[in-house]
């Protein structure tokens, strides 16, 4: 599990107030070079894809830094304790919208990253010193006067997303391959990664990290940023276009070149990492007077041929993973549709508030899985689930791939459809309501709403159409209620307690389908 304070400490916790001044940076003394990159020529896409191509030919070589120990030594209250000037942010003061300031190395991060200015001049390195950083008690802030930065640990991009007289943090690039970006009115919840390799395999988890990032300097209006990288681990290499686009939902659009350099078990394409503790449907265990807390409720898969499958999130009594094969998916994502402040009651959290995001494949993927993920937690600083796409294909030395596909952050990016939606996914102990508890039952309560399922009429009739596997139904009810959305109740006995119930679930109006597909995996008490 990711432990997200660690994240967070360097991103919200550490975010200041922009100023509306600053300087654009150029090259400095000491500056570190970009190897194979020529910096006085204009910057080509493929040829940092063929660098790394060539790269991955090569056994691996960690780009060690040795960082001074008054940085190594950090820790957490002290990094945190480290803040970006707003005055020095990079194209502060100038034309462009956005605005940039970097992360401090240390601490955890203690393999900086470099970072370079793509413009009409060439390829110019950002080189940052302690001169752009406060140093806050507990620190002795001397301690680091003069210090000449070997890199920084990764950086973060304002823009004026909510309104134009401030710069918002919209997205930020920070640790292994790790960012997360914004909508409008959201915060922080979910992050993505530009590759996971060998998760949840039986050997350990690698883990590519971004080494270098290239920005195309923005100018004077322009509403997208365009950002390379170059990602390296011991059996991958790979080149990276993002181009953001900051809006209501930000979207980005990447092209992936990723190569093998030694076989690995599983690679996961568009990786996205979440956290759910608990909530409607799975509370046990948690004493808290908040009714939930998540930040993405459910999973969604768009099939190839337009049937939505629906997967809400638990957190697990041990280690659950979920393989739904696919063979050319419209999309997939991990979603927070539940918006109501009162289903959170956090003021601080703002789980209500948390992004969405929808991952939508440019051209045909081919055969995979998506595989779920999801992990036991007991604290809601663990992010404990993890989404990917799994190519069937090309995981031996020497394979590549090209993959390509618009990420789309914010309150409600997912594709828009005619069906039912499932709305809320509840469970309880089986039977009637003063019974006693029987492990071995259990009962799943689901709503469908949306416009095609109010406009019904009180005497129309829907039917279930249940698929269980490794259980048994039994007492059944589906009801119209107040609103036009639709309830099923279900009581299910289980076959074998150490065996995952596997239930599937839509309604039907004459044997069509009026809703999407709603998904279930019962292990343990829930």
């Amino acid at each position: 599990m990711i432990d997200r304070r660690k994240f967070l400490a360097a991103t919200a916790l550490c975010a200041g107030t922009l100023a509306t001044g600053g300087i654009a940076r150029a090259q400095e003394p000491g500056a570190p070079k970009a190897a194979a990159i020529e910096t006085s020529q204009p910057f080509d896409f493929e040829a940092l894809a063929a660098k790394m191509q060539e790269k991955a030919a090569k056994a691996y070589r960690s780009e060690q830094v040795d960082l001074p120990e008054v940085l190594t030594g950090l820790d957490y209250d002290e990094h945190r304790a480290i803040r970006y000037r707003p005055d020095r942010a990079v194209w502060a003061g100038g034309p462009s919208n956005y605005q940039l300031q970097a992360f401090h190395p240390g601490w955890l991060y203690k393999q900086p990253v470099e970072l370079f200015e793509v413009s009409g001049e060439g390829v110019n390195p950002l080189v940052f010193s302690s001169a752009d950083f406060e140093y806050r008690a507990p620190l002795e802030a001397e301690k680091f006067d003069g210090m000449q930065l070997p890199g920084i640990a990764g950086f973060r991009l304002h823009y004026p997303l909510n309104t134009p007289e401030y710069h918002d943090e919209l997205i930020a690039f920070l640790g292994s391959s790790y960012f997360r970006a914004l909508g409008k009115a959201n915060v922080y919840g979910l992050s993505a990664r530009g590759l996971a390799v060998d998760t949840a395999i039986s050997g350990p988890e690698e883990f590519p990290r971004f080494t270098r990032f290239y920005l195309q300097k923005p100018q004077d209006g322009d509403a997208e940023l365009t950002v390379f990288a170059e990602l390296e681990s011991k059996s991958v290499t790979g080149a990276y276009k993002f181009i953001v686009k900051p809006g209501a939902n930000t979207v980005m659009d990447v092209d992936a070149r990723i190569f093998i350099r030694s076989t690995i078990s599983r690679l996961g394409i568009a990786p996205l990492t979440s956290m759910f503790l608990f909530g409607e449907n799975d509370r046990v265990g948690f004493d808290d007077y908040r009714p939930e807390v998540h930040d993405n409720d459910g999973m969604l898969v768009l099939r190839k041929d337009g049937r939505r499958l629906w997967r809400p999130l638990r957190n697990p009594d041990t280690l659950s993973l979920s393989f739904l094969e696919e063979n050319g998916p419209r999309g997939f994502g991990l979603l927070q549709r539940d918006r109501s402040f009162d289903h959170y009651q956090d003021t601080e959290a703002r789980y209500e508030k948390r992004p969405s995001l929808w991952i939508e494949p440019v051209k045909d993927w081919g055969p995979g899985h998506v595989m779920l993920a999801e992990i036991p937690a007991d604290k809601e600083i663990y992010d404990n689930i993890v989404a990917f796409w799994v190519p069937e294909s090309g995981l031996e030395a020497g394979s590549e791939h090209r993959f390509e596909y618009r990420m789309i952050w914010g309150m409600d990016p997912e594709p828009g459809t005619e069906l039912g939606r499932v709305i809320r996914t509840a469970t309880g102990h089986g039977g009637a309501a003063a019974s006693d508890p029987d492990p071995d039952l259990r009962k799943f309560v689901v709503e469908f709403g949306g416009d095609n399922l109010a406009a019904m009429g009180a005497d129309k009739e829907l039917s279930p159409r249940l698929n269980v596997r490794f259980g048994e139904p039994q007492e059944m009810l589906l009801q119209r209620i107040e609103g036009g959305a639709w309830r099923f109740i279900v009581d299910i006995r289980r076959d074998d307690k150490n065996t995952p119930v596997e239930i599937i679930l839509s309604l039907t109006d004459g044997g069509e389908d009026v809703t999407e597909t709603w998904m279930y995996q019962w292990s343990g008490l829930t």
